[in-house]
């Protein structure tokens, strides 16, 4: 199943997530369906809150170290490939999926582009990030897990657990940056936001059954 994804404006983006506390096969087939929604939309990390289910869960991919040097959603802008495709493509190494994740220690600092599924089209260029992280999740059985990441990695599990606070990657900004930014991308956002709405307004509409559950 494919989810659609909530944009900016949803009121779910700015929540803090629950915690998982059933561990089943019902959570393994929504991590799997969150990772094919993620390659469909040419991400490389997608957090439960942007399909609409306020759950502390995310799933990320790594990369090799050739693909990192390319921002993916850019890469494989309307390119119509099979996920195994995107897969070799992309160089990805492995398909993480993280509940409750909690990044126990940080270390140095790495700058790079930051976007975002939910706030689509719009990009920074030099976001400051934590070089090297250690974190601790569990897998879909409650396994405890404790994983170290580094580079390109690491920032995308950061910016996957903001998504799990309620956090925005423009949050991260410096305050007068993070205006500019919104001031820049005013126009944007506003369509986002518009669009945003309208999707919310049709899941209303549909069965229950076809929502995330």
């Amino acid at each position: 199943m494919i989810y659609p994804i909530r944009y900016f404006g949803d009121p779910i983006l700015r929540k803090t997530a629950s915690p998982v506390k059933q561990f089943n096969d019902e959570l393994d087939t929504l991590a799997q369906n969150m990772l094919k929604t993620m390659y469909e939309a040419n991400g490389v990390g997608l957090a439960a809150p942007q399909i609409g289910l306020s759950k502390r869960l995310f799933v990320a991919l790594e990369l090799g170290p050739m693909a990192e040097d390319e921002d993916t959603e850019v890469k494989a802008e309307n390119e119509e490939l099979s996920t195994e495709e995107k897969r070799q493509r992309w160089g990805v190494i492995a398909e993480h999926v993280m509940v409750n994740p909690k990044i126990t220690s940080r270390e140095g600092v790495q700058y790079g582009q930051d976007g975002c599924l939910s706030v689509p089209g719009l990009f920074v260029e030099n976001m400051k990030r934590d070089q090297l992280i250690t974190v601790r999740y569990q897998d879909i059985t409650g396994q405890q897990h404790e994983l170290n990441a580094e580079g390109h990695f690491a920032h995308v599990i950061q910016h996957e657990l903001d998504h799990l606070n309620g956090v925005l990657f423009f949050d991260r900004l410096p305050e007068a940056e993070k205006r500019s930014f919104l001031d820049e991308h005013r126009s944007e956002l506003a369509e986002i936001q518009r669009e945003a709405k309208a999707l919310l307004k049709q899941l209303k509409k549909e069965p229950a059954a076809a929502k995330v559950r």
